[in-house]
C-alpha cells in the first residue's frame, strides 16, 4: 500500500441509520427531507458523511443530533453498502445501523441546516428516498426482525409500558407472522418478564386494558 495511489483518494464513508418507533402498534421509521443536492428535497434515512477526526460511533451519534435533534438512543450495526456508484458525488461506502426510540419521548426537528422537514413513516407507506436508502431501509427492516428475537431492544420502544394486545401487534407487525392470543398472553405472564403497574390504558376498542411494563433484568432472547 502506498497512501499516495490514486485509487485511494476520493473516497469518504456515509453513516446512516433506520430509526424505529411504534405507535399504536404500528412500526415507523423516521425520515428527513434533504434541502441539499445531490437529491434535493426527496426523503432520506438519517445520516451522512463521516469526518476523519471522529470515531464510527461518534459520528453516528452526531448525525442523527444534528439532523433530528434526539440525543438518548439505543443504535444496533445492520451492515454495509459500498456499491461503487451509490453516490454521484464520490465513492462513499455506507456503514448502516438501526435504532428504536419511544416516538413520545422524541423531540424532533423539523428543519435544520440540511434538512427541510422530517416525519414517522409507516414502513407499507415509504417513498421513493435518496440514494440507495430504499436498499438499506429494506436491510434495517430484516436486521430489526432478526434484533427482536435475539437482543432487548424491544424495551427501549415502551419505557411507558404497553398493553398485553399492544406488545403482540408489535411483534406480529415486525415479524409478519400472527401468534395466538391466548398463548401469547399466557407465555408473557409465565416468564416473569413482565409486571403489572396496575394502571390501564384504551388500545384498540373501549374497554381499559392493563398495564405492564419490561422487569429491569429481564431477558427477552428467545422468547418467541
Amino acid at each position: 500500500m502506498t497512501v499516495d495511489n490514486p485509487l485511494y483518494k476520493n473516497q469518504g464513508i456515509h453513516i446512516i441509520t433506520s430509526i424505529f418507533t411504534v405507535e399504536s402498534g404500528i412500526t415507523k421509521v423516521l425520515l428527513i427531507k434533504r434541502k441539499n443536492e445531490p437529491y434535493k428535497d426527496m426523503w432520506a434515512l438519517v445520516g451522512g458523511a463521516l469526518y476523519n477526526n471522529e470515531d464510527l460511533m461518534d459520528g453516528v451519534y452526531r448525525e442523527i443530533y444534528e439532523k433530528t435533534g434526539i440525543k438518548d438512543i439505543d443504535i444496533y450495526f445492520s451492515n454495509v453498502f459500498g456499491k461503487k456508484d451509490r453516490s454521484p458525488v464520490m465513492r462513499m461506502v455506507a456503514t448502516s445501523f438501526i435504532g428504536v426510540i419511544d416516538s413520545k419521548k422524541a423531540s424532533i426537528l423539523k428543519e435544520t441546516l440540511k434538512t427541510s422537514d422530517a416525519s414517522w413513516f409507516k414502513l407499507d407507506e415509504i417513498p421513493p428516498l435518496a440514494y440507495d436508502h430504499n436498499e438499506i431501509l429494506t436491510d434495517g427492516i430484516n436486521c430489526l426482525k432478526e434484533s427482536i428475537l435475539s437482543t432487548n431492544i424491544l424495551k427501549s420502544l415502551f419505557p411507558d409500558g404497553f398493553t398485553i394486545s399492544e406488545i403482540q401487534k408489535t411483534y406480529e407487525i415486525i415479524l409478519n407472522t400472527k401468534f395466538d392470543r391466548r398463548n401469547f398472553r399466557k407465555k408473557l405472564l409465565n416468564t416473569n418478564l413482565i409486571f403489572d403497574t396496575n394502571k390501564t390504558k384504551i388500545f384498540e376498542g373501549t374497554k381499559p386494558s392493563k398495564i405492564y411494563k419490561f422487569n429491569k433484568n429481564c431477558d427477552l432472547k428467545d422468547v418467541f
